[in-house]
C-alpha cells in the first residue's frame, strides 16, 4: 500500500510538472486569452444598451476563440508532454457551448442566462481541478484556483436569478469576463516567468 500510494503521488508529481511545462510553453496563449476576456466584458460594459441577439453573438464567438485556443495549447503541450487532458477539455467545453450559442439565434434574455450559467460552473470545475493539480508544483500557484472560484460564483449567481432584468445581466457578465481576463493575464506572466527559472 505505501508503495502504491508513493507511486501515486510521484505520478501526480510529474504530472504537475508537464502541466505547469504546458502552460509555460504557451504562457502567450493564455494571455491572449485573458486580454480577449477584458475586452470582451468591456465593450459589454461600454454598452449596456446591447440587445439580446447581440449579446448572444458575442458570447458565442468568445467561446469559439477562448476554446480554440485552450485545444490549440493543450495539442501543442501533448505533442512533447503527456500532460494537457484538463486544458484540452476545458477547450472543447467552450467551443461547445460557443456553438450551441450561435446556432440559437432567436435565444431569449433567460435561455442565454441558463447558457453563460452552464459554462460557467462547468469552466469553473475544470479551472479548479486544473489549478489543484499545478499547486503540486508551483507552491502559491492560486490565480488559476480564484479563476475557477470565481466562474463558480457566477454561475451560482446566475442560476440564482434567471430571470433578472437584461441589464443586470449584462453588468454581470461585465464584472465577470474582467476578473476572469486579469486573473488569466496574470497567469500567464507567472508561468512564463517559473519557466525562465527553472
Amino acid at each position: 500500500m505505501g508503495t502504491r500510494s508513493g507511486k501515486s503521488g510521484i505520478d501526480m508529481s510529474i504530472a504537475a510538472k508537464q502541466l505547469t511545462i504546458v502552460l509555460s510553453r504557451t504562457w502567450w496563449a493564455l494571455l491572449l486569452r485573458g486580454i480577449i476576456a477584458v475586452a470582451f466584458g468591456a465593450v459589454v460594459w461600454v454598452y449596456p444598451g446591447l440587445s439580446v441577439a447581440t449579446l448572444v453573438v458575442f458570447f458565442g464567438s468568445y467561446c469559439l476563440v477562448d476554446g480554440a485556443l485552450g485545444v490549440w495549447s493543450a495539442i501543442k503541450g501533448r505533442r512533447e508532454h503527456a500532460a494537457g487532458g484538463g486544458l484540452l477539455i476545458w477547450g472543447l467545453v467552450d467551443i461547445g457551448v460557443g456553438i450551441l450559442t450561435l446556432v440559437a439565434p432567436g435565444m431569449t434574455a433567460p435561455a442565454l442566462a441558463f447558457y453563460i450559467a452552464i459554462w460557467a460552473v462547468s469552466t469553473g470545475v475544470l479551472e479548479i481541478m486544473i489549478a489543484l493539480r499545478l499547486l503540486r508544483e508551483q507552491k502559491g500557484e492560486w490565480l488559476l484556483l480564484l479563476a475557477g472560484l470565481a466562474s463558480e460564483v457566477f454561475g451560482i449567481l446566475v442560476m440564482a436569478q434567471p430571470s433578472a432584468g437584461a441589464l443586470a445581466l449584462l453588468w454581470l457578465i461585465a464584472a465577470y469576463a474582467a476578473v476572469l481576463g486579469v486573473l488569466l493575464a496574470a497567469l500567464s506572466f507567472r508561468v512564463r516567468a517559473a519557466a525562465r527559472v527553472r
